[in-house]
């Protein structure tokens, strides 16, 4: 008995790894095609096409393309979030946040095209009136991020919406950086090219910050010093 019940486990150990790895070549294959095609003219069967296998296959793992995109999405941004938490352990001062919040996010980016495909979609599906249900889901998580890591520096709750502006000024400048990316030559050229923009964001969210927080709010000159962000 015992050594049927080992057998079966073996068997269904197997089955799911096959399983696992047919599923991850599925979204290996979309987030390609995603990339060449976008998101809407892309068709089912040529993600199968691309994963070499049936269009049956397909459909065993997501109901719809729309499901694929949200669990691409949800993989993309969970390692993003945890990219940025991970390079800004320990910062304390503000300036040097928000600077390498946006580090973090150039870093990720820089070898995954692909994955900026689906980040850029997520970011404008949030003002679209048609978009990919679900897909503004894990985005606002990531934007929540962004948030809770700000106010832990700030040491000041400011008004909500005053904290979504700021998240959305730096998803913002990312979008710009990347999309530029088509035009120029070179890596060192766009980060050229953004250097001076990148210091005036930090620079005028960082006064942006500091003139919202009431003159009179307990710590506001030492909880959000200003230091140099490089």
């Amino acid at each position: 008995m015992e050594t049927k019940l080992k057998s079966r486990n073996k068997r269904r150990s197997r089955q799911q790894r096959r399983t696992s790895k047919t599923r991850q070549k599925l979204l290996h294959a979309a987030r390609e095609i995603f990339a060449e095609k976008g998101l809407a003219p892309t068709r089912i069967d040529e993600i199968t096409d691309r994963a070499d296998v049936g269009k049956g296959t397909f459909y065993y793992h997501f109901p719809t393309k729309d499901d694929l995109i949200k669990e691409l999405m949800q993989l993309i941004m969970g390692e993003l979030e945890a990219g940025i938490e991970s390079s800004c352990q320990g910062i304390n001062k503000l300036d040097q946040l928000l600077d390498m919040m946006i580090q973090a996010h150039l870093e990720f980016f820089s070898n995954r095209w692909e994955d900026f495909v689906l980040y850029f979609q997520g970011r404008a599906d949030l003002t679209l009136e048609e978009s990919y249900e679900g897909i503004e889901t894990p985005f606002l998580e990531y934007l929540d991020t962004i948030k809770n890591l700000l106010d832990s520096v700030i040491k000041y709750h400011l008004p909500k919406p005053v904290l979504h502006r700021i998240a959305c000024a730096v998803a913002g400048f990312v979008s710009g950086y990347y999309s530029f990316a088509f035009i120029v030559d070179s890596r060192e050229d766009l980060e050229k090219t953004f250097a001076s923009m990148r210091e005036a964001l930090v620079a005028g969210l960082g006064r942006f910050i500091r003139e919202s927080i009431p003159d009179d709010a307990p710590g506001k000159t030492s909880t959000i010093k200003s230091e140099g962000a490089r």
